[in-house]
């Protein structure tokens, strides 16, 4: 919202009459990259949220839902047992087939080593995650204030030379792996280090077909995330996450709260058939 209205006031001032229609295309081209980079921390934020949430789910809450499945298989055999009856031999070898199998080795070692035997520093080196689980779905507001101002000085879209955008993505792809995380100390040292680093040369003006182009780019570019942005809000953990909006991590601990209560539940049912 802000974005468009800022690009709305910027577009009342009447431009010098001598001025070059390269020149306000230029203008709007730079309208167009900044209100792109802010589309794209807007999706990179929230895909951060959906793969934390998603991970802290299965850390967090998976015990909960196979000890659930567990007294679900026990309460359907405690049944067939009481009654004999054949549907009720069915249900309990269904109930029995839907439990996990036991963990594996791997599973024993508490996540040092993966499902394909990795340990997580090879992982995390093969795929750019983080080695370390996310504390919080949603990272702490100084984490997420460094790495917007991050994401806008230097974000590759800003670079008009080839070698610029690599450096840029290199960059970037450090910066994103230290939000996931909720690294402030690391986003810290990765501003001072931008700070530091090359200044970017001053880019002459483009000639009207290259801006054209890059106008055409920028709303190519637009639609792929904003596929992406709909892929994330439709999915599971999306729309899981849409329910709480402002504090995802309380999300996550009524949900267990809620396991809980149907662990207990479960528990004094199955008591209740052994006796």
């Amino acid at each position: 919202m802000s974005v468009h209205q800022g690009a709305n006031e910027g577009s009342e001032a009447e431009p010098p009459r001598d001025e070059r229609p390269e020149a306000r295309l230029e203008r709007a081209v730079r309208v167009a990259e900044q209100a792109l980079i802010e589309f794209e921390i807007a999706v990179e934020t929230f895909r951060v949220e959906v793969d934390n949430f998603s991970r802290l789910h299965h850390q967090k809450l998976g015990p909960m839902y196979a000890r659930l499945d567990e007294l679900d298989a026990r309460i359907a055999e405690a049944r067939a047992a009481r009654s004999g009856d054949p549907e009720d031999l069915r249900r309990a070898e269904e109930a029995r087939a839907a439990v996990l199998p036991m963990p594996g080795v791997d599973e024993l070692f508490h996540d040092w080593i993966d499902s394909d035997g990795l340990s997580p520093e090879a992982a995390a080196m093969l795929t750019d995650s983080p080695v370390q689980p996310p504390k919080r779905v949603r990272p702490a507001e100084e984490a997420r204030r460094l790495y917007r101002e991050l994401a806008r000085k230097a974000h590759p879209d800003l670079a008009r030379e080839e070698d610029e955008r690599k450096r840029r993505e290199e960059f970037i792809t450090r910066v994103n792996a230290a939000y996931a995380r909720g690294d402030e100390a690391l986003l810290r040292e990765l501003a001072a280090e931008w700070e530091a680093g090359p200044v970017p040369a001053e880019e002459r003006l483009s000639e009207s077909e290259e801006l054209y182009a890059r106008l055409e780019w920028l709303a190519q570019r637009k639609d792929m995330l904003s596929a992406l942005a709909r892929e994330l809000e439709e999915s599971a953990i999306g729309a899981m996450l849409r329910m709480a909006p402002e504090d995802p991590d309380r999300l996550l601990e009524e949900i267990a709260e809620q396991l809980l209560a149907q662990v207990t539940e479960r528990e004094d049912e199955l008591a209740g058939l052994v006796q």
